[in-house]
């Protein structure tokens, strides 16, 4: 039974992407916390006047631009992101040079890591050489003649760059594949809706086959007995009423016939029909022609809807005559044939309504099939009918 829609899983697309984004906000914001922390531990001097009151304006216009981090994604353009980093990276050359020691070059690489993951390629390099430069010229001014060490620090900030261009390539790989798992996630849905569609038309159909014509039959007997009671022909009502209740027993039959195929997954074909027959009290009349070979489960209860169906219209519309029904194997497809007799037996069913028919086709068809129908006009049978069904292999 397929599953109802409220009782799938939940999947990685529908918790991944605000569970995501959650964490990254949390870690944003606790390491532009951390290099606040180290800025204010480290960097001197810090004070209200002169050289520390610069340092402390620099480090608050630092604290400010770092702090883009924090704002989603989407609330900035990038090119609005890219001016703002620039003038960033303007204010963490100016604060390397101004301040006396400690991590003054701490901003220099966040920011140029924080541009790598946020802006393209071309405007991210740009940025992180300009931050090199500007750096190392700082220090450079900073140290003296000579101190090449200090001078190289500032040249490598430039160099975080590229952890945040890795850091972008991971997270737009992660957005794919959350996007990848929400088209699946969508597709296995509609695949799931179409199958319960699919599966209630086969139910409809199978519920059909074994009532409409039956029904149909039973209910004509009973309108029969119904006005013969008023005429007290009793051997009329007893022979009427004997038909209705044949056409019970023949509907508990098919109805057992639908429940058992309803209720297996896969049903042995030929195995099957033998014992088909045989409850309809034709013994011996199936044929099986070619070297039997398993079919799937749809095309196996298919042929099973088909050859019920045969059986029922033979019953109703050519009772007594003999039933024949040949299973043939080719290389090339799989043939039932389904052949009855003219009638031995007094006709009295009712017409029926062509949605038998109609759900032959619509099952083979399904299936890459087809069914014809017709009367026999030449052979022994000739006078009868026949339903053929054929599944290409």
């Amino acid at each position: 039974m397929p599953a109802r829609e409220t009782d799938r899983p939940v999947g990685l697309a529908r918790w991944s992407r605000p569970d995501r984004a959650g964490r990254s906000a949390r870690s944003q914001a606790v390491l532009v916390a951390a290099v606040v922390a180290v800025g204010i531990v480290t960097i001197r001097p810090m004070g209200l006047s002169g050289r520390g009151l610069a340092v402390v304006l620099l480090f608050v216009i630092n604290c400010a631009v770092l702090s883009v981090r924090l704002v989603p994604e989407s609330a900035l353009s990038d090119r609005l992101v890219t001016v703002w980093l620039a003038f960033g990276v303007l204010a963490a050359a100016a604060l390397i040079g101004v301040g006396r020691s400690g991590a003054t070059y701490i901003f220099a690489f966040f920011l140029t890591a924080f541009a790598g993951s946020r802006l393209n390629a071309r405007a991210a390099l740009a940025l992180a050489a300009s931050c090199s430069l500007l750096c190392g010229g700082a220090l450079y001014v900073q140290a003296g003649p000579g101190e090449y060490a200090t001078t190289v620090l500032g040249l490598a900030t430039g160099a975080a760059v590229l952890g945040g261009m890795a850091g972008r390539s991971r997270a737009q790989a992660t957005r794919a594949a959350i996007a990848a798992a929400e088209s699946a996630e969508k597709a296995a849905r509609a695949e799931a809706r179409t199958a319960v569609l699919a599966e209630r038309t086969r139910i409809a159909r199978d519920v059909h086959d074994v009532l409409a014509h039956s029904l149909a039959g039973l209910n004509m007997q009973l309108e029969l007995v119904d006005a013969l009671i008023d005429t007290g022909d009793l051997e009329r009502i007893r022979e009427a009423n004997g038909r209705a209740h044949g056409l019970v027993k023949e509907s508990l039959r098919q109805a057992q016939w639908t429940v058992h195929a309803l209720r297996e997954d896969h049903l042995p074909l030929r195995e099957s029909l033998t014992a088909m027959l045989e409850s309809s009290g034709h013994d011996g009349a199936l044929t099986v022609v070619g070297e039997v070979r398993e079919l799937s489960a749809q095309s196996t209860q298919c042929l099973l809807r088909i050859a019920q169906e045969a059986l029922t219209n033979a019953t109703r519309y050519a009772p007594g005559g003999e039933v024949r029904v040949r299973l043939a194997f080719t290389e090339e497809a799989t043939v039932l044939n389904v052949r009855n007799r003219p009638a031995t037996l007094p006709v009295t069913a009712a017409a029926g309504s062509g949605m038998g028919l109609i759900g032959m086709r619509e099952r083979i068809a399904l299936i890459g099939g087809a069914v014809t129908t017709g009367p026999v006009t030449t052979g022994p049978d000739s006078g009868g009918w026949q339903v053929e069904a054929v599944i290409p292999r």
